[in-house]
């Protein structure tokens, strides 16, 4: 791991109630490197922004953490750059798939995350929203 994590821990025992498998942190200390800042993701084709199909949320969630797995690696990193997570969702009964999903992504890594429901996204069929930062080491 390219950055020192601190405190990691798993949502199993955060949360124990909810059916969630995250591996997150409390801090991430980064030295050097290149920031990258990833815009809000939303469930849409970064190519030719087109929605996907689908309103399920855990659907949705799987294309946002591919974009951003993209945006990385378009930038020269990895998934294990992810430093930071803010997620939005508009409704809390799909918190459990949304984070279910997005930890898939995040297996292993330990980013700290934020998680906020709103009102609403941009468009009303987004049921997620998410922007990351990842630190990418040794370039400049």
């Amino acid at each position: 791991m390219p950055h020192q994590r601190i405190r990691p821990f798993n949502t199993k025992q955060t949360y124990p109630e909810q059916n969630l498998d995250n591996d997150l942190c409390q801090a991430v200390v980064t030295c050097g490197g290149k920031t990258v800042w990833i815009r809000g993701q939303c469930p849409q084709n970064l190519d030719d922004a087109k929605n996907i199909e689908s309103l399920d949320p855990s659907m949705q969630t799987h294309k946002v953490m591919q974009n951003i797995r993209q945006l990385i690696i378009e930038s020269g990193g990895e998934m294990e750059h992810l430093v930071k997570l803010v997620v939005y969702i508009t409704d809390i009964r799909h918190r459990e798939a949304i984070y279910r999903t997005m930890g898939d992504y995040i297996k292993g890594v330990h980013p700290v995350c934020t998680g906020l429901v709103v009102q609403a996204l941009a468009r009303p069929e987004w049921l997620v929203e998410i922007d990351a930062t990842a630190v990418i080491p040794g370039t400049n």
